[in-house]
Order: C-alpha cells, then sequence, then structure tokens
C-alpha cells in the first residue's frame, strides 16, 4: 500500500512538473543582446534625444545581423521569423545609412520607429510559440 501511495504521489508530480517545463524556453541570445541596443535606443528617441542611436546604429546593424544568423534554441520556430528577421535586418541597414549620411531627425526617428514594429511583431511570434 506504501509503494501505491508512493507511486500514485510521483505520478502526480510528473503530471504537473510536465507542462511547466514546457512553458519554459531557452534564451535566444541573439534576440537579447538585439533587444538591449534597441531598448537603448528607442526609449530615449521616443524623448527627443537621438544621440544613442546615432552612435549605435552600426552595432543594431550588427546585433540584427547576428540574430538573424543565429540558430534558434529549442523551443522557437525559427521558420516563423525568418522574413521578420530579414526585414529587420534591411531596417536596420536602412538606419544606419540614414545616420551615416546625416539624414534629418525626423528621418531616422521615422525609421528607427519601423525598425521597434519589426522587433515587436518578431517577439510577439517568438512568445506566440510556447
Amino acid at each position: 500500500m506504501k509503494k501505491l501511495v508512493l507511486f500514485a504521489f510521483a505520478m502526480t508530480a510528473l503530471l504537473f512538473a510536465r507542462p511547466l517545463a514546457a512553458q519554459e524556453k531557452a534564451k535566444w541570445n541573439e534576440k537579447d543582446a538585439f533587444h538591449e541596443v534597441m531598448s537603448k535606443t528607442f526609449h530615449p528617441a521616443e524623448e527627443g534625444k537621438l544621440e544613442p542611436i546615432k552612435t549605435r546604429s552600426g552595432e543594431m546593424l550588427e546585433k540584427a545581423i547576428a540574430w538573424k544568423n543565429s540558430t534558434a534554441p529549442a523551443g522557437y520556430d525559427q521558420r516563423l521569423v525568418k522574413k521578420d528577421l530579414a526585414t529587420l535586418v534591411k531596417g536596420a541597414k536602412k538606419l544606419n545609412k540614414l545616420i551615416k549620411n546625416k539624414a534629418a531627425d525626423d528621418a531616422i526617428k521615422t525609421q528607427l520607429t519601423e525598425l521597434h514594429k519589426v522587433f515587436h511583431t518578431i517577439t510577439e511570434k517568438c512568445e506566440d510559440e510556447k
């Protein structure tokens, strides 16, 4: 009887542990690295401070390329975001070019905002994969 109770307890614990483990995702380091640059540049730009993006646009492009070329960790369907990652790189290239060519602040802010939207589209798709 004692073994039966222990067995039932163990099986119940496994049933509850499996869904929790299934919800945990590995970190996608390249995604997090891009997000770091995006957050440190986009939020200041919302307040009219464009210096962070003007000094880090090359880094943002590098992080976008690294993310696109990376292999998604377990729990992510990279095919789902492949096209969006290509759009992200294209937008980061355009933003970097605008900055290098000393474009007007409004043009830079508009492109950064578009890039931010693409980033959120990708992260939403990543979250929906759970």
